[in-house]
């Protein structure tokens, strides 16, 4: 039996991982700082452990396993890291890679996948509401947020271990992965999960509050596409590039909130307020990992959103019991 292990199973991509890996018949270990919020984990094994410590990295590589998926950092949505957690997350999640790289290193580990961002890339490249990211686009490089930077450090930790000792290691960049199990509140939350519930919260005809003008866009991959694609990328050679895993389909904020007050049944106002709001756009660029793997993200943001509001909804109504 195959074995693999997932640092960061506590979290939501992480969560959705496991229970993948379980489908498919792997042995499974996940290793997080606290276990999945909302339900119980589909790993066969699970430590709680804080990965900023040498010797608990130590621990969770302690098997000889076929893979490793490295998602564990000290993260959230634009709200948390572009509000004074700048040295928080950069010390955190380098203290994680840091060790992660070694350890696997020493452990031998089959093949290694690490999660960077679509944060890396530049921000002169994203003032428009239509730009696009490209992959080789992350050079010169100027993230906007020092979690951008300490994902671009984390990318070239990786890819320096890949080069100098030759280790089988994929690197990805995931552009705004959403879906149930996921946080929905305390400010950690992303976008689509926030917005679902505000609007959850909010009366048929009630107002809420958007940061900025609304007209900042993005892309946002449903999380079964998100796993999906992470799988083909580790089945794939070795020596992959760099590689976004992310939809093309493009939509503002405002526009967002337009589209979850259909999904709710419910007419709802905005009200933009002065607020972290990052850059102007942001589109994944999906050629090189069409060209690469022969496959792309297809699935419409309105098929996520049923799913994830459906999810949300649930979660609001149990809470105010």
């Amino acid at each position: 039996m195959k074995k693999a292990l997932v640092c960061g199973a506590g979290g939501f991509i992480g969560y959705h991982l496991v229970k993948r890996y379980k489908e498919e018949g792997y042995w499974v270990r996940g290793v997080d700082i606290k276990k999945p919020l909302f339900g119980p984990t589909h790993a066969d094994e699970f430590f709680v452990a804080d990965l900023r410590m040498q010797e608990n990295v130590e621990k969770a590589v302690s098997l000889p396993f076929d893979e490793v998926c490295q998602l564990a950092a000290n993260m959230g949505g634009i709200g948390f890291i572009a509000t004074n957690h700048d040295a928080e997350i950069m010390h955190d999640s380098a203290k994680i890679n840091l060790h992660m790289t070694e350890a696997c290193r020493k452990a031998g580990v089959g093949k290694l996948l690490y999660t960077s961002s679509a944060c890396v890339y530049p921000k002169d490249k994203q003032m428009t509401p239509l730009a696009k990211c490209p992959e080789d686009s992350a050079y010169p490089a100027d993230p906007d947020t020092d979690y951008g930077w300490e994902k671009l450090f984390s990318e070239r930790l990786y890819a320096s271990y890949a080069r100098d000792y030759g280790m089988d290691i994929r690197i990805v960049r995931l552009h705004n992965i959403f879906g149930p199990q996921g946080t929905w509140r305390g400010g950690r939350e992303k976008a689509p999960a926030a917005l679902c519930r505000k609007i959850a919260e909010a009366a048929n005809g009630g107002t809420i509050e958007i940061w900025g003008n609304g007209q900042q866009t993005r892309s946002f991959l449903y999380v079964d596409e998100c796993i999906e694609g992470m799988r083909r990328i580790l089945a794939a050679e070795k020596g992959l590039p760099i590689l976004n895993l992310g939809s093309k389909e493009q939509i503002s904020i405002n526009d967002l909130v337009e589209l979850i007050a259909q999904v709710a049944n419910k007419k709802i106002f905005i009200h933009n307020i002065d607020g972290p709001e990052g850059v102007k756009g942001r589109n994944s660029d999906n050629t090189l990992i069409q060209s690469t793997l022969g496959w792309a993200p297809q699935q419409p943001l309105l098929h996520g959103l049923q799913k994830l509001y459906s999810w949300i909804e649930e979660q609001v109504k149990e809470s105010s019991l």
